[in-house]
């Protein structure tokens, strides 16, 4: 290295050192100064601090206080605008628990240049010394009085969730609309609150308010439809082609909007309002009309035509019908659902056994195995139409193998209502005028018509006393008849028997009026069976007593009725017997007693002669 070379790297290791000597020396007497200004100033906040502007330098932290307190006004008059929706609620930092710590605030400019790191007190220091120094101020939040602010301010906020509703006043619809849940969420919103009061600056608030949606907000459409149902009546009908037709059956708006019912269902997690009609309400409904609906399913009714040996149809097969209440209501739920008014009521059907073309070679009835025929001479009108009723209840009836047939079934209900008129009846110990008077005549013939066919009888009961009409015969009266009489009385007293063979049995009635005749007739196959009755045994006679008279203010002075006529009393005995190829299939023995009868004479008022002198 030559002698320049090593003068400039000796000039400049000087000029360094220099440099090194007096940064160090400057370092030095900053701090120095800096140790003097915190030495001069114990006690007492340094010179240029300032808080909020107001200068607090030389002050003790007393001093400083009281200075802070005095000028700093940010929680009184600051302004703090809480914001929910177009809502809003002007309030001070104070009325939120906003509140300055003067103390604080004077400790935090007292601890300007002495709190830190070493570098940290002298950089603040100086700054404070020849820039001014602004400390920051420590105000307090209570939360608790931003909460007492907050809550009264619930009861303008919060509200129920509600369901859109839908009810029925008479035949009005009214609709009340949903509304949406709403509360103050009071954490998330003093959150807000206090990141807002931080910054020591006026603003504006978002309160947190929680929404819940309704599960139904709006019910308009349901509404209109419950307008559109309700503005005419529902109507309800068979459906058609359905014989014997009866209703329809209307159920007026005012009565509709009684038996509605709206029930929530979840749909793909939504919910939605389903216009029914109440349940149990419909079924007391349905159940009320299901009489006027219900048809019994019946067999064909057929003549034996004896010239051709076939079955010509007297009465059409019937199928049955069973009103359905579970589908009817699945069917009027639909409907309503639709807007629509009427609805057909759906129907169990019942197909009968025996259709219309049923032949004779089929149903085994092929002859005539019985016919037996009894007259009724100087019965009354009403007497020959009861007997004409009843007997047209059996005409053209089949009877399957092995039923058992019971008249009083058959019958039904002797009433006036199903066709039947008054006329004499005998009803315990005395005879009296009753709906049905005559049937009686009906049940002797069908008892002689069973007995000579051969078929077993398993219920039957006699009358109290010898009844001429039942000893009757084409020429006059025949004692031979005697005890071959069967009484019924529906439901109490009845006359049962089976067809106990393996064939269909045809049964026909036929009213002779001109001769006071009624035959029956029983058509089928025979099974070989031969049928031997005894002649009836007449014994214990007894003659009844003398004739009562007895006044009736029913009848006219001078007017005379005979309301019963003498009988002896008897005890009537006969036996049956049935066998086929030799083997007694059936064996009867039949026992009557009737009870001598008085002849009653009614007679009226003031009538001569009456009662007469014995």
């Amino acid at each position: 290295m030559n002698a320049h070379a090593q003068h400039n790297h000796s000039l400049i290791r000087q000029i360094l050192s220099a440099i090194i000597l007096g940064l160090g020396t400057l370092l030095i007497l900053v701090l120095i100064f800096s140790f003097a200004m915190l030495i001069f100033y114990h006690g007492r906040i340094l010179p240029g601090v300032t808080l909020n502007g107001e200068p607090l330098g030389r002050m003790t932290t007393e001093q400083a206080a009281q200075v802070i307190s005095t000028t700093y006004s940010f929680p009184q008059t600051g302004h703090i605008v809480l914001q929910d929706k177009d809502s809003k609620w002007m309030v001070t930092p104070a009325q939120l628990g906003v509140s300055l710590d003067a103390a604080t605030s004077a400790q935090n400019a007292m601890l300007v240049g002495r709190s830190g790191s070493l570098s940290t007190r002298v950089t603040d220091t100086l700054a404070a010394v020849f820039f001014g120094y602004s400390a920051s101020p420590t105000f307090r939040f209570d939360e608790e009085a931003a909460l007492n602010y907050l809550l009264p301010l619930t009861s303008q906020i919060n509200q129920p969730v509600k369901d859109a509703g839908l009810q029925i006043e008479g035949a009005d619809v009214i609709i009340t609309q949903g509304q949406p849940g709403r509360a103050l969420d009071l954490a998330a919103s003093l959150e807000s609150i206090s990141a807002q009061v931080r910054t020591m600056q006026d603003g504006v608030v978002p309160l947190t308010v929680v929404e819940e949606q309704p599960k139904i907000l709006d019910l308009s459409q349901q509404g209109d439809l419950v307008r559109e149902i309700l503005s005419q009546p529902f109507t309800l009908a068979l459906p058609a082609g359905q014989p014997e037709p009866t209703g329809p059956w209307t159920i007026e708006p005012v009565e509709l909007a009684k038996i509605l019912t709206f029930t929530e269902v979840s749909d793909n997690g939504s919910t939605k309002i389903v216009i029914e009609v109440n349940r149990p309400m419909m079924i007391g409904y349905l159940q009320s009309i299901e009489s006027q609906v219900t048809l019994e399913a019946a067999n064909a009714r057929f003549i034996f035509n004896d010239d051709t040996r076939q079955l010509d149809v007297y009465n059409h097969a019937v199928i049955g019908r069973a009103l359905d209440i579970e589908n009817t209501i699945t069917a009027i739920n639909q409907a309503i659902a639709a807007g629509k008014h009427s609805v057909d009521l759906q129907l169990v059907l019942t197909q009968p056994t025996i259709t219309d073309t049923a032949n004779a070679a089929e149903l085994g009835i092929t002859e005539l195995i019985s016919s037996q025929t009894t007259y009724f001479r100087g019965s009354s009108a009403d007497r020959v139409h009861n007997i004409e009723t009843a007997a047209e209840r059996f005409k053209g009836l089949l009877i399957a193998p092995g039923q058992e047939v019971s008249m009083s079934d058959i019958l039904g209900n002797i009433s006036l209502d199903n066709g039947y008129a008054e006329a004499p009846i005998i009803l315990g110990d005395q005879t009296i005028q009753g709906v049905g008077g005559g049937i009686c005549q009906v049940s002797t013939t069908l008892f002689r018509t069973v007995l000579y066919a051969g078929f077993p009888v398993t219920e039957r009961h006699a009358h109290s006393y010898r009844v001429g009409y039942y000893e009757q015969t084409a020429s006059g009266h025949s004692s031979n008849l005697a005890g071959m009489d069967a009484t019924v009385f529906v439901p109490l007293v009845d006359l049962k028997f089976v067809n106990d063979t393996p064939y269909w049995l045809l049964m026909e009635t036929w009213i002779n009026t001109s001769n006071y005749s009624l035959t029956w007739k029983f058509y089928s196959t025979s099974d070989g069976r031969q049928v031997s009755i005894s002649t009836p045994e007449i014994t214990n006679v007894k003659t009844p007593g003398n004739t009562i008279y007895v006044e009736n203010p029913d009848l006219a002075a001078g007017e005379t009725h005979q309301a019963e006529y003498a009988a002896d009393g008897a005890t009537v005995t006969f036996d049956r017997t049935v066998t086929r190829s030799g083997e007694v299939i059936v064996s009867d023995h039949f026992y009557t007693k009737y009870e001598p009868w008085q002849a009653v004479i009614e007679y009226g008022p003031c009538t001569e002669g009456m009662p007469p002198n014995d």
